[in-house]
């Protein structure tokens, strides 16, 4: 497998060359929901052709790490909080104290962690709180006799579960549904019973492959790997002092991180806080937890730059990945691609329709792996559509839940999730090796639940 970023800069030109080809075609844009810009179905017309010019391609990188440059900046944030927590030694001491606590039955960590990452996601709908979660959960893990893959594997599969569901979320199913003319997050008891399928289907397999490595530690498809022998060294051969327990000044700390967590969690389910909110609290909460437990200014800033050293692949991989959907815009082929999608959907029986949906908005997330990027520019062409098919609305917001959601973290040109794996020290085609099979139950899953919605007339 090659380097990730050969991967992506041959998708880049792939993209380029696309702007050849594909003939130039735009919707016009009106305000919709919230203030967000739609597309008005009705006034798709050809425009003249923007190919990708050689000054284009070479600037295309620097373009999406501007475009991405919420995900690029909140990745390097969190490296650097994440370090300089590290280096008060609250975490080494909760290490010890989980290792007690679960000493006799430590698999059924990855259920709770699961259940509680899914919920948050499908409440407030911010997948990307993987990355705050996989830095916090690999020490833990991996101490535990498990590997990167697993502590990746139950951050990444529990939000992704429950942003999929998305039972209350925002960010997909209440956009969406504003959208295509629906009461905000009605028929949520049936995206509740998706979420419980999904979240049981990621813990149960997360936890086949941590007894198979249990049993032999050969069968890690991290072995091999140099940096995950490295953590293995740092964080499970290492001698600890048994006992640990968190000094005044450490206790303290923590006390008043606590309401900053408060304020965050409330910000973004309430006041509509993303990145640059939650980017700035995490900074408040690294100052707290780093010079109330009596670390000086000093080494909080070089701690802080020590763990922005450490993510900064997983930061420019965010680029690379956004560089494909930033030449394809400017190309003027991503309406193109959009109404092609849509008219393919609407070449199938009505039986059929939902499910064409479900491989239509899959197939998009390749382009715009953003769930409310994706709603603005699909929904106003498949809700329509969806009349048309004698398919409820309803459904076709599902499925375009369904294809985002899982998606997210398989695809490549998903910025967060390659800086999610980069950050948890996994090869992306490791990570295929691991995912691929639990992708694809999700997505019969997803078919079975969008033939039950389409059948009994889900509205």
């Amino acid at each position: 497998m090659p380097h990730i970023y050969v991967i992506l800069f041959g998708l880049s030109a792939v993209a380029a060359l696309a702007t050849y080809i594909v003939p130039a075609n735009q919707f016009e844009r009106v305000e919709g929901p919230g203030g967000r810009e739609v597309i008005d179905p009705d006034t798709y017309a050809a425009v003249p052709a923007s190919p990708t010019s050689p000054l284009d391609f070479i600037t295309a990188v620097p373009r999406g790490l501007m475009d991405a440059g919420e995900v690029v900046f909140f990745t390097f944030i969190i490296g650097g909080v994440f370090m300089v927590v590290r280096r008060t030694g609250v975490i080494e001491i909760a290490l010890d104290r989980l290792l007690l606590t679960f000493a006799t039955r430590r698999v059924l960590l990855i259920p709770v962690l699961m259940v509680v990452f899914g919920v948050l996601a499908t409440l407030i709908g911010t997948q990307e709180l993987a990355l705050v979660y996989i830095p916090v959960l690999l020490p833990f893990i991996i101490a535990m006799g498990y590997d990167s893959m697993t502590a990746v594997a139950i951050a990444l599969i529990g939000t992704t579960a429950g942003f999929t569901a998305g039972v209350l979320n925002p960010v997909n199913t209440g956009l969406a549904q504003q959208i295509a003319g629906l009461e905000t997050f009605s028929g949520a008891g049936l995206r509740a019973g998706l979420f419980v399928v999904l979240v049981t289907l990621g813990a149960l397999w997360t936890m086949r492959y941590v007894a198979r490595i249990s049993r032999d530690p050969r069968k890690s498809l991290m072995n091999g790997v140099p940096e995950e022998e490295a953590k293995r060294r740092q964080y499970r051969d290492q001698e600890r002092e048994p006992g640990q327990r968190l000094n005044r000044r450490q206790r303290i700390a923590t006390l008043l991180a606590l309401p900053v967590l408060g304020v965050t969690v409330w910000g973004v389910s309430t006041q509509g806080w993303f990145m640059i909110e939650m980017a700035g609290m995490f900074i408040l909460l690294m100052l707290i937890i780093g010079l109330v437990s009596g670390l000086t200014p000093s080494q909080v800033s070089e701690s802080f730059s020590e763990g922005m050293r450490s993510v900064l692949e997983g930061a420019i991989i965010v680029g690379l990945a956004r560089a494909v959907a930033v030449m394809l815009e400017d190309g003027l082929i991503l309406d193109t691609i959009v109404h092609s999608l849509g008219t393919l959907v609407g070449g199938l029986p009505s039986a059929l329709g939902a499910l064409g949906m479900l491989v239509t908005q899959t197939l998009f997330n390749f382009v715009v792996p953003s769930g409310s990027g994706q709603a603005v520019v699909t929904m106003p062409v498949m809700a329509p559509l969806a009349d048309l098919l004698d398919i409820s609305r309803q459904t076709s917001v599902l499925a375009f839940q369904l294809g985002d959601g899982p998606s997210n973290i398989i695809l490549p040109t998903s910025g967060y999730f390659m800086a999610a794996l980069a950050i948890g020290g996994v090869p992306y085609d490791k990570w295929v090796r691991f995912f691929l099979p639990l992708f694809l139950m999700w997505f019969v899953v997803g078919a079975s639940f969008l033939l039950l919605a389409q059948f009994t007339g889900w509205n």
